[in-house]
């Protein structure tokens, strides 16, 4: 069975990176809500936040979200590219979230898990360090409280950065490229080489990952069928409506580019479908719809409503009216969002600030490496004493 997104059977908890034993619950836990805590910068939210707060939402009933201010998170680890109230709005919008606390303290402690009533905390499987090199989460890790998810490889804030910098019109496919490595290694490799939770690996799409995603629902008589036609690329949650029952994301990446230019999209195709399935005001994603918004599509879809945001709408390829068809009918509709943000303008912040973004990355990096060498030598330690025990 598939329910807002994500399986409810056992095999999800598996997946989630969740252990059989934290799944299990006695019958007085059972009735009464498990309430998981997340928290994070957010920052540039993608689908690999999304899925994070996905697996959490598994592991219990409600989930709430605390997300760090501008401030704390320039303090710990460098100036975010998103403000902290956009940033509010982007998490607000994923369909997994049930409440989100602004401005939660970067270490997580007991008393924040037992102020807002939370069972226990969700983490990826990389490591959060504070200013002074240390885990965010050891109290929560040695009270018990504390899950891990796995991480979403093939995505990260680092490989988009170095993806806007980029410039090129095939860099979804330049992960071998030395000019792609010269980018990302500047933004996300120190002196002393990669962190094994920090870099950039490829993003492999499967039919499973968007099942997760995925509403499971289909229309039913009555609704108001709704299509929105956009590239959403580097989908800002910031806009749209919250009365959307069929959203759609129509083009190719070449299609983007035609009209867009640059090295625009900057995100692929089915990155980009995970991006919006993971939006609440989402039900469904046309993959690959045509530019043109025509008959046969507003027939198929049995399309009530057209919208278009107040951004400039391009002509096709033979310059006619994308939006022809919906206006002759009469159903088509201009929206204002209530925010001007573009994905130029998110561009521009990273270029205007690339020498602090890249300062920011390297620093994090040398930070999670004198972690993980000083985890590695006590693991040997610990293998050694086993072994000379074991030989006694």
């Amino acid at each position: 069975m598939i329910k807002n997104g994500h399986h409810t059977s056992s095999e999800q908890g598996i997946e989630s990176g969740a252990k059989q034993g934290d799944l299990a619950c006695s019958p007085e836990k059972r009735k009464r809500s498990v309430r998981v805590w997340c928290d994070g910068c957010y920052d540039m939210v993608h689908y690999g936040h999304s899925n994070q707060l996905r697996q959490a939402k598994a592991m219990g009933d409600y989930l709430i979200v605390g997300v760090h201010t501008d401030e704390e998170i320039s303090k710990h680890k460098g100036p975010p590219v998103f403000t902290q109230a956009e940033r509010y709005k982007m998490v607000r919008a994923i369909k997994w979230v049930d409440e989100i606390v602004e401005g939660a303290p970067y270490v997580t402690t007991l008393d924040t898990l037992d102020k807002y009533n939370s069972d226990f905390c969700v983490h990826g499987d990389d490591i959060t360090l504070t200013v002074d090199g240390k885990d965010t989460y050891a109290e929560v890790k040695r009270e018990g409280r504390y899950r891990e998810c796995r991480r979403t490889q093939g995505v990260s804030t680092t490989d988009l950065v170095g993806r806007m910098l980029l410039m090129t019109k095939t860099h979804h496919s330049n992960i071998d490229n030395s000019d792609y490595q010269q980018h990302t290694d500047n933004f996300g490799k120190g002196p002393k080489g990669h962190s094994p939770w920090t870099g950039v690996s490829q993003f492999l799409q499967t039919s499973q990952k968007i099942i997760q995603f995925a509403s499971g629902q289909e229309a039913q008589p009555g609704d108001t069928i709704i299509y929105v036609a956009g590239a959403f690329d580097l989908f800002r949650i910031l806009m749209y409506l919250n009365i959307l029952s069929l959203v759609v994301v129509f083009s190719v990446n070449q299609e983007v580019n035609r009209y867009k230019g640059k090295n625009y999209p900057i995100m692929n195709i089915h990155e980009r479908t995970l991006s919006v399935l993971a939006c609440r005001y989402v039900s469904e994603v046309v993959i690959g719809a045509p530019y043109a918004v025509g008959k046969d599509l507003l027939d198929h879809f049995k399309v009530d409503l057209v919208c278009h945001g107040k951004t400039e709408v391009f002509p096709d390829r033979d310059t006619a009216d994308p939006y022809a068809e919906p206006k002759k009918r009469g159903i088509f509709r201009t929206v204002d969002s209530g925010n001007g943000l573009t994905t130029d303008d998110i561009v521009q912040r990273i270029i205007k600030n690339r020498l602090l973004f890249e300062a920011r990355n390297q620093k994090k990096e040398a930070k999670e490496i004198a972690v993980f060498e000083a985890m590695k030598s006590q693991a040997e330690g610990e293998q050694a004493g086993d072994t000379a025990q074991a030989a006694q």
